[in-house]
C-alpha cells in the first residue's frame, strides 16, 4: 500500500509544476504579442521616432536638430522606441495573460471587480501618456528653449538621452493616472477609509509637489502641470471610491465557496 503522505505530496508537487508550466506558456503567449506586434511596426520604426521628437523638434530654434552620439544610436534608439509602443498596444493581451493565470484563484466577487480595474488601469495610463505627449512636452521645451535663448546656448540634444526623458515622463505620468484606481482599491479592501482620505488631503498636495519637483524641469509652470493632475486625480478617486464601494459592498463567503 502506498503511503497517504507521499501520494500526497505527489499530488502537491504535480500541481505545483503544471502551474510553473502554464505560467510559462502565458508568458511565451505574452511575449509572442508583444514580438508579433513590433515584426509588424519595425517598418516605420523610423517615422514612429520621428512622431515621438515631434515636441522638441517643434520647439528647437530654426534648423534645430538632434544629434548622435553613439555610433549605433541612430539604429537601435528607433528600435527602443518601436519596442516600447510595440508593448504598450499588445499590454491587453500581457494582462488577459495574467488575468488567465490568476483567476482560478479567485472567488467570483474579486473576477467580477478584475476586469473593470484592469481595464480602467489601462485606459487610465494611455490617458497618462497622452497628457505627457501632448501636454506636457510642449510646455517643458517651450520653457527651456526661453532659458537657453538668453543664454546664446543652442537648444539640442541627443537621441539617447532624449528617449530616456520621455520614457521617464511617461512613466511618471502613466503612474500618476492611476491614482484612481489606486484609491479605489485601498477603499475596496478595507485598508484606508474615504474619512481618513479627506483627512490627509493637506498632505497629499504637499507630496504630489514635491514629487513634480523630483520628476519634472526646475521650473514652477513644469511644476504645477504634474502637480495639479495628481492632486485632482486624487480628488477623483475619492469621489469614484465613495460611488464604487457603496454600488458594491465585499461579498461575505463563506470557506466552502472558496476557489479549490
Amino acid at each position: 500500500m502506498s503511503d497517504p503522505q507521499q501520494t500526497q505530496d505527489e499530488g502537491t508537487e504535480e500541481t505545483f509544476i503544471s502551474h510553473l508550466v502554464e505560467l510559462r506558456d502565458r508568458i511565451i503567449r505574452a511575449g509572442l504579442a508583444v514580438i508579433v506586434v513590433f515584426v509588424g511596426l519595425v517598418y516605420w520604426a523610423p517615422d514612429i521616432f520621428r512622431l515621438l521628437a515631434r515636441p522638441l523638434m517643434q520647439n528647437l530654434p530654426k534648423d534645430g536638430k538632434m544629434i548622435v552620439t553613439d555610433v549605433t544610436g541612430s539604429f537601435f534608439v528607433p528600435m527602443k522606441v518601436t519596442i516600447m509602443v510595440a508593448f504598450v498596444i499588445a499590454l491587453p493581451i500581457v494582462l488577459y495573460q495574467i488575468w488567465a493565470f490568476v483567476a482560478p484563484g479567485l472567488y467570483q466577487h474579486e473576477k467580477k471587480l478584475v476586469g473593470p480595474l484592469v481595464g480602467s488601469s489601462y485606459t487610465l495610463f494611455l490617458c497618462g501618456i497622452a497628457f505627457a505627449y501632448f501636454v506636457v512636452f510642449p510646455t517643458i521645451f517651450r520653457v527651456m528653449a526661453h532659458y537657453n535663448a538668453p543664454l546664446g546656448a543652442e537648444m539640442t540634444t541627443d537621441i539617447d538621452n532624449y528617449l530616456s526623458f520621455v520614457l521617464t515622463m511617461f512613466l511618471a505620468f502613466g503612474v500618476t493616472f492611476e491614482v484612481p484606481i489606486v484609491v479605489v482599491i485601498l477603499v475596496r479592501m478595507n485598508l484606508v477609509t474615504l474619512k481618513k482620505l479627506r483627512e490627509i488631503r493637506p498632505y497629499v498636495v504637499v507630496g504630489a509637489f514635491v514629487i513634480s519637483a523630483v520628476v519634472t524641469p526646475p521650473d514652477v509652470f513644469s511644476q504645477l502641470i504634474l502637480a495639479i493632475p495628481l492632486i485632482v486625480l486624487y480628488e477623483a478617486g475619492i469621489i469614484a471610491a465613495r460611488l464604487f464601494v457603496g454600488k458594491q459592498p465585499v461579498a461575505v463567503e463563506d470557506s466552502s465557496s472558496a476557489p479549490e
